[in-house]
């Protein structure tokens, strides 16, 4: 399958991917080694005020995600998808590399917190704008036929990039003492995500540049103005499925463990195992998206989440190992769904002069405000309602947006050229 230009297929698909390996790979190995990175930056007599302040550096990458977004956005939309790809990916390199060589709060004192934070920051900025410019830059460059499947590649560059971060954690759990990897282990696989860097530095290098017919010297202001419908619908689209995803590999692992009464092993494991499978599904429902249509799945995958929301939790919720492997897989196949249709139609449905900033500012705001916000406001209707099978409520909600989005606000987009030409 060609491209459609002189850069091999494969390539433009690599090039794509390896942005998001690196993005959540990193997020994997810091949620895997709060810990001794709370003990290394935040001591404190609590150990949970410690691990509080190491989320709370986390969470800063999340809070600049959109402003990063918006401003390599910009970039793209302006001079091109390929020098903002190429920034994103050294940024993030950057960012993860030296959290193996930071000095801890018993080295430097109150400067080690200050540095992680910055890092942390520096991380947020550039992985804002690298998977919404990673996927216009797969779909721009795809054959219109494929469209789908060479675009979710972007999006399962991610998956996979989680699942390594993970496997880098248990292959050092399991070799070292709990002393070897608070003092100095945890620091290995940030110092070999370098490794991925030069991968994706490589990659992305001598890539055709874009001829953008419709480039705008001002893009953000343009998007405000002129393009507000197109980022409204998007932002819509896309509450379904991150509502869905951070139900199913973030909430859910906690959920069955507190719920549930699962063991932590348990749920780790199944958490792995279903996210292994997410990586077959989603070509799969991106491969029936290029057939069909987006609509039709979009449809059909917000639908099915206000569907099986209820008897999901229900099965979450059981004490049997296989029905809540059962619940996982509901999620999982719904989850895969709206991304094989949302993924392609993000770009197809933003304007080409605004497409980077557009997409970028709406993607964030879904995945930050309502995904990203999901285990909170799911753990909070349990405590609150003291009903375990509430967070259904807040499902079924998220799947009725994109439901009605879809339906009555959202064209057909999958024969659409992308009106690009490549110089």
């Amino acid at each position: 399958m060609s491209s459609g230009n002189n850069t091999p297929l494969w390539r433009v698909v690599l090039a794509g991917l390896i942005g998001n390996v690196m993005e959540w790979y990193d997020f994997a190995l810091y949620g895997y080694f709060v810990l001794p990175i709370g003990n290394n930056f935040f001591p404190s007599a609590d150990p949970r005020t410690s691990l509080i302040s190491a989320f709370g550096a986390f969470a800063a990458g999340f809070l600049v995600r959109p402003i990063g977004g918006v401003l390599l956005g910009r970039i793209a939309d302006r001079v091109g998808r390929t020098r903002a790809l190429m920034l994103s990916v050294v940024g993030m390199a950057m960012s993860t590399f030296l959290m193996a060589f930071l000095p801890t709060y018993d080295q430097v004192g109150l400067l080690a917190p200050i540095c992680l934070i910055l890092l942390r920051i520096m991380q947020g900025l550039s992985a804002g704008g690298e998977y919404t410019t990673s996927i216009v830059f797969l779909a721009e460059h795809a054959p219109q036929k494929h469209r789908g499947i060479v675009s979710i590649w972007g999006l399962w560059g991610s998956v996979l990039g989680m699942l390594m971060g993970s496997a880098a954690g248990f292959v050092l759990s399991s070799h070292l003492t709990q002393l070897q990897l608070s003092s100095w282990g945890w620091r290995i696989p940030f110092g070999m995500g370098i490794l991925v860097a030069l991968v994706g530095v490589l990659l992305r290098q001598n890539l055709q540049k874009e001829q953008l017919p419709e480039a705008t010297l001002t893009p953000l202001k343009d998007t405000f103005t002129s393009h507000r419908g197109a980022v409204l619908r998007v932002l819509l689209l896309n509450i379904a499925s991150s509502v869905g995803f951070y139900t199913a590999f973030v909430y859910a692992v906690t959920y069955v463990q507190t719920v549930g009464q699962q063991s932590e092993t348990f749920a780790l494991a199944l958490n792995t195992q279903v996210m292994s499978q997410l990586l077959i599904f989603y070509p799969i429902s991106a491969w029936i998206s290029d057939r069909i249509g987006r609509r039709p799945i979009l449809i059909a995958g917000s639908a099915l989440l206000c569907l099986i929301s209820l008897p999901t939790f229900h099965l979450l919720q059981s004490d049997s190992s296989e029905l809540i492997h059962r619940g996982e897989m509901l999620m999982m196949i719904t989850v895969a769904l709206l991304a094989g249709a949302k993924t392609p139609a993000n770009v197809e449905l933003m304007p080409v002069a605004v497409r980077c900033t557009g997409l970028a500012l709406a993607f964030n705001i879904a995945e930050g405000y309502f995904g990203g916000t999901t285990p909170l406001i799911a753990s909070w209707l349990v405590e609150a309602s003291g009903h375990p099978l509430m967070p259904a409520a807040w499902l079924i909600i998220s799947g009725s947006i994109t439901l009605v989005t879809a339906i009555w606000f959202t064209p057909e987009t999958f024969r659409l050229k992308m009106n690009i030409s490549l110089k």
